[in-house]
């Protein structure tokens, strides 16, 4: 990755966050569209379509940019001291934008309208708790399988968000820029702007207790 310029690595950023997008909000339309008022049917496509496509986006994108596209992740890296500061300062905005475009792009397949600000409510401490939750054990993942099996990383991200938007109430958004980018979505997977402050605080602590965590329980071992 050290072979790949800044602003190819910002160019991957944006396009992997705004196919990211692109499939959450689009599966998330064509799920309500088809399960007849089944929620769960719509949820279950909504997941799928997700996981699959983590799968293939951290495999095209990784070796270009690290296929962050989540602000938390940047952070974390930057921590480790795995992504310069630089590049950490300048992910996340492209991981925005692209997420956003990505989201526009979802609504203008569809037919929807192409601006919208989301009415779902998604409050409360439980809903914070879970956002936590899941991007505790997205960071946790991403920095087990980095260690130990860092060509598996991929698959183990898709099967983590898959399970994660079953077991988390709140359907494990886990990422600051996919929240700020479905509150502009009126449909099944947005989220009300009053609810994005607290999802992306409890994204935030999250992460750093992760990054914290498995720091401590992945370092070497010093022999006297």
């Amino acid at each position: 990755m050290t072979a790949v310029s800044l602003p190819r690595r910002l160019a991957a950023e944006a396009l992997g966050s705004g196919l990211l997008l692109a499939v959450v909000v689009g599966s998330g339309i064509m799920g309500e569209r088809l399960a007849g008022g089944n929620v769960a049917i719509a949820l279950l496509g909504n997941t799928l379509a997700t996981g699959a496509a983590l799968v293939v986006l951290i495999t095209v994108f990784g070796p270009l940019s690290g296929a962050h596209f989540n602000p938390a992740v940047t952070l974390v890296a930057a921590l480790r001291r795995d992504l310069p500061w630089r590049a950490a300062l300048a992910y996340p905005p492209a991981q925005l934008a692209g997420a956003i475009l990505g989201v526009w792009c979802a609504h203008a397949m569809f037919g929807e309208a192409i601006w919208q600000v989301s009415t779902k409510a998604r409050l409360g401490p439980a809903q914070a708790f879970a956002e936590f939750v899941a991007t505790f054990g997205l960071v946790a993942t991403i920095l087990g399988t980095v260690r130990f099996r860092p060509d598996f990383t991929a698959v183990a991200v898709g099967l983590y968000i898959t399970a994660a938007y079953w077991f988390t109430a709140s359907t494990s958004f886990a990422n600051p820029a996919v929240t700020i980018a479905r509150s502009l979505s009126d449909t099944f997977a947005g989220i009300a702007p009053s609810g994005v402050a607290a999802f992306i605080l409890a994204q935030a602590a999250g992460a750093l207790v992760a990054a914290a965590v498995f720091g401590w329980l992945l370092r070497d071992e010093q022999t006297p």
